[in-house]
């Protein structure tokens, strides 16, 4: 699965049948403009930050229903987009590979590169065509708390990247009942992974850097290491996910419940004092 497609190759599809593209943005944004035929779910509401084993089946039961009310099935190829290379668009590519569904991709640059390049929009609601999508989950892009945990505890060399702001990471920031980061982790800005010379405010940019600039951050993890990603709620950490898998890192995870979770709960490890980046 190439996990990112670029706005000539999406506009190319766009007569395809089985192509399915998919606005995460919020539906104020969608009615204003999109891609033609696009169908809109704001996939920022669909957070989770229960990693427990009931908690992760009531997440795979709520997202099964949520591909298949938007219709995502196994013949379709869907793109995700955001405004820019986002991070909504990036949480919808790791679902979709988390379903074992290998037909998809984020569009980079999102609508603000789809716009700057002269290609179409449209202003029309485009319906949801239901399917019945039953994609089998793939643990090994999943960590839940108790894999963290366990590395930590046993000194695996396993990588772990906090994709969050040096603020949170360092626990100047506080967003849950403990501030701080995950032991061993060293932080890794999402937005580091973006080209931001044609962005601005939160957006961190259009498109994702050069496939040299990205190597060259992430440098120092070896490409055959167990590398784990989080963030707060599972979205910046899943931008930084797909530009790892664009790298070629296979066995990259996601923390599905971040910090949202981990920063939570009394009884797991916290540090505050900064970690040197491996950047």
């Amino acid at each position: 699965m190439n996990s990112v497609i670029s706005t000539s190759q999406l506009h190319a599809m766009m007569e395809d049948r089985n192509l399915l593209i998919i606005d995460t943005r919020p539906f104020s944004s969608y009615i204003q403009s999109h891609i033609p035929s696009a169908v809109n779910i704001d996939l920022i509401q669909f957070h989770w930050i229960d990693t427990s084993k009931s908690g992760i089946v009531q997440f795979n039961r709520q997202s099964r229903l949520l591909l298949s009310n938007i219709g995502v099935s196994k013949d379709k190829f869907v793109v995700f987009y955001d405004d820019v290379s986002g991070i909504s668009a990036a949480r919808g590519v790791w679902l979709l590979l988390y379903f074992s569904h290998k037909k998809g991709a984020m569009l980079d640059g999102g609508l603000n590169k789809w716009k700057a390049e002269g290609y179409s929009t449209e202003t029309k609601t485009n319906p949801f065509v239901h399917s019945n999508f039953n994609g089998q989950p793939n643990p090994k892009v999943l960590a839940d708390f108790v894999q963290i945990n366990s590395v930590i505890k046993r000194k695996k060399k396993s990588f772990i990247i906090d994709a969050r702001s040096k603020d949170e990471y360092d626990g100047s920031a506080i967003r849950a009942a403990h501030a701080g980061h995950i032991p061993t982790a060293i932080n890794i800005d999402w937005k580091d992974n973006l080209d931001c010379g044609s962005g601005s405010g939160d957006s961190g940019g259009e498109i994702f850097k050069s496939h040299g600039k990205l190597e060259q951050m992430y440098s120092n993890i070896p490409k055959n290491a167990e590398v784990i990603v989080y963030c707060q709620g599972g979205y910046r950490a899943a931008n930084s996910f797909v530009a790892l898998k664009m790298l070629g890192y296979k066995n990259v995870r996601m923390y599905l419940g971040s910090w949202g979770e981990w920063g939570n709960r009394l009884d797991l490890p916290v540090e505050k004092k900064q970690q040197p980046s491996r950047k």
